[in-house]
């Protein structure tokens, strides 16, 4: 689950790492109050959950309270495109008013999850700020990296490499290495996956202050947490990928044209690479999991077929915990229940009382396209939306 910057600022402060005062609206009017209230300089920043806001125009400076209600009123609501929203960008509905501060050197600060280590990792460079990208890519010998075990929490060795390796010193130092426990310490006991201050600002002074903040949560691990469960913003969310949720069905929305209903994450991943073999691409990530219910499959389907983007449904079921005729009565009924279904559907059926499920789809009141195996459901998919077999896909 992602929050908004201003709700990890929140949770970053109770760890002591500071950030600069401000205050969060969805009105111009109120954001000239705030911007008089922080001395008459301001930063209007756009809350999406995406990176990226100052290049697409949601970071504005003020310095005054009227220029931080005109910009308030240019931000809020406009579609704001970053390289993390897609072409379609993301409408704002919320900005943040805040303290501008003296910027001397920005740099960049996370601890995410190494894989390969099976340990959080901080990640730091001393070339923060919005081209970090262009810098891992660049230049990987410019990210300090240092793993910690989560039992233990993070070790003054461990934060001195940290701050050594960014060339910070004096007063400056001790106050990176107090934040850098903070933010570690955060990490792990709030069951983040990512924990990042982007840019990490040195002031005039030397003071560090995290000028943005982005977190976001395993979700598994959010019963734990119900004040951070509560900063959910679902307007946020694909609309698709929140209604499905509810029924308990992991599903994640993509850019093609054949909507997938699958059983088990394993195949639903085969499903949607066979599908680019073929020449097409998936809608979706869809699983229904291997116990699903006649209802979840029925919801799962209505969902597949509301998203606009799709012109053809590939369901692949391998039933082994998952009963077929089940999957088959679902779809059936969902097909009933709608009523107006008019995109083909290309069913591959095996396992599990796989001769009833076939013989509910036959004699279904709806023109199923049914498969052999999956190669042949995938070639029948992609020429449904009208496409061909790409070479060597047959």
């Amino acid at each position: 689950m992602k929050i908004h910057e201003y709700q990890a600022k929140e949770i970053l402060r109770r760890y002591g790492v500071p950030t600069p005062e401000g205050f969060v609206t969805d009105s111009p009017a109120e954001a000239r109050r705030h911007c008089e209230e922080l001395g008459g300089r301001c930063v209007v920043k756009a809350q999406i959950h995406a990176g990226g806001r100052g290049k697409g125009g949601g970071v504005k400076l003020a310095g005054s309270p009227d220029e931080a209600e005109s910009h308030a009123e240019q931000i809020l609501g406009m579609q704001l495109v970053t390289p993390q929203t897609g072409p379609e960008g993301q409408e704002v509905r919320k900005i943040l008013v805040e303290s501008a501060v003296d910027i001397a050197h920005e740099i960049y600060l996370a601890v995410t999850h190494d894989r390969d280590a099976g340990q959080p990792m901080i990640m730091a460079s001393r070339a923060g700020g919005m081209n970090i990208e262009e810098v891992a890519e660049e230049d990987p010998d410019a990210i300090v990296r240092q793993h910690f075990d989560p039992h233990l929490g993070l070790l003054p060795f461990q934060a001195r490499a940290v701050v050594g390796g960014l060339e910070l010193t004096g007063t400056t130092a001790k106050q990176a290495t107090k934040l850098l426990f903070g933010l570690a310490k955060a990490y792990v006991e709030t069951d983040s996956s990512l924990a990042e201050i982007n840019p990490l600002l040195i002031t005039g002074a030397g003071d560090v202050l995290a000028l943005d903040a982005k977190m976001t949560f395993d979700d598994n691990a959010l019963f734990r947490h119900k004040d951070i469960a509560a900063m959910r913003d679902e307007a946020e969310e694909n609309a698709l990928e929140v209604e499905a949720g509810k029924f308990g069905l992991n599903y994640i929305k993509l850019d093609g044209t054949i909507g997938c209903m699958v059983n088990g994450a394993g195949l639903a991943m085969a499903t949607m690479d066979i599908i680019k073999l073929y020449g097409a691409e998936p809608a979706n990530f869809l699983d229904v999991g291997g116990s699903a219910s006649q209802d979840a499959v029925k919801n799962a389907f209505r969902i597949l077929v509301s998203d606009p983007s799709v012109s053809a449904v590939m369901i692949n079921i391998f039933g082994g915990i998952a009963r077929t005729d089940r999957i088959a009565r679902g779809v059936v009924g969902a097909i009933e229940e709608l009523g107006n279904v008019t995109l083909p559907v290309v069913v591959r059926l095996e396992g599990t009382n796989v001769e009833e499920g076939r013989r509910i789809l036959e004699e279904a009141d709806f023109d199923f396209i049914v498969a052999g195996h999956m190669a042949d459901a995938a070639e029948k998919a992609v020429k449904a939306v009208g496409g061909a077999p790409a070479a060597g896909g047959a």
